[in-house]
């Protein structure tokens, strides 16, 4: 293994979600195989050329792939190609509640425990047999490239971008990885927030602003912007910039949009425009 780690998400505070750039050496592992049993993760190949192995099969990338591992699916990693290989990895935390007991090492998962070990795994992975990386195999469909994914163009009120819709392509189902291209002048979308959803951008390209509250920002190429559930400051960006946009689907999201005091209830595909009164309107008076 020989990587690079930059842990973007953590950078601009994201809480529910991480999003890293990871630079992969050539010819060597970003980690270990590996797999989740909660996590989702969406892989975007920025720069370079590699493999994604997984399950023992081995698939080539290139720049614009997006690779989807769903939570508890295959064992996967990615190794560089000659030139060394550049992704974005992105995906969700779950906190998971363990008890240590270090006189005895055991690991205690409620009432059944496991033994633990306290020295250091990776020495353990250094010492194993190198991976074995067989024939190139057809692509699964979950890995998608930009160039062959539908290109969905909406141009409405003072909106207008193109969306190809990587992660859904690629089959995820907790998470989405959207890639837009906003016209210069144009929002990506209605200025918004999220009680529930956690999104993360990166601009890919261009020149434009991020509309955050009342404040209007500068954004340009490898700008990053974190948008935690909950915050209520409404967010949308002006073109013209590229956007990759990755954020979690919450059922139970509500998002509202302060122009139109409109809220989307997405779970259950509802949108609907409320009044807004005082918190002790109504109430006996004192």
């Amino acid at each position: 293994m020989a990587a690079s780690w930059q842990r973007l998400g953590a950078a601009v505070g994201c809480t529910g979600i991480g999003v890293n750039r990871v630079r992969i050496e050539p010819g060597r592992l970003s980690t270990p195989p590996h797999s989740h049993g909660a996590s989702e993760e969406i892989v975007f190949v920025l720069g370079g050329t590699g493999f994604s192995w997984q399950d023992e099969q081995v698939y080539e990338l290139r720049p614009g792939d997006c690779v989807v591992h769903l939570a508890d699916h295959e064992e996967h990693t990615l190794r560089g190609g000659p030139d060394g290989l550049e992704v974005l990895i992105c995906g969700t935390r779950h906190p998971t509640e363990i008890g240590w007991l270090p006189r005895s090492r055991a690991i205690r998962f409620g009432w059944p425990w496991v033994e633990g070990r306290t020295d250091d795994p990776w020495d353990i992975e250094a010492a194993a047999e190198p991976l074995v990386f067989g024939e190139v195999a057809a692509r699964p469909s979950s890995i998608v490239n930009i160039d062959d994914t539908e290109v969905v163009s909406s141009a409405e009120s003072d909106c207008e971008v193109e969306i190809r819709y990587l992660g859904r392509e690629a089959g995820s189902v907790d998470t989405g990885m959207r890639h837009e291209v906003v016209v210069d002048g144009k929002l990506n979308c209605p200025p918004h927030c999220h009680g529930a959803e956690e999104e993360f951008f990166l601009v890919l390209d261009g020149e434009g602003t991020c509309l955050l509250g009342d404040d209007e920002l500068l954004v340009r190429r490898g700008s990053i912007v974190g948008r935690p559930p909950g915050t209520g400051v409404p967010h949308a960006f002006r073109g013209p910039i590229t956007l990759l946009t990755y954020g979690t689907r919450e059922p139970n999201d509500i998002c509202y949009y302060p122009r139109s005091n409109k809220v989307g209830f997405w779970g259950v595909g509802v949108v609907a425009r409320i009044e807004s009164i005082d918190y002790w309107d109504g109430e006996p008076p004192s």
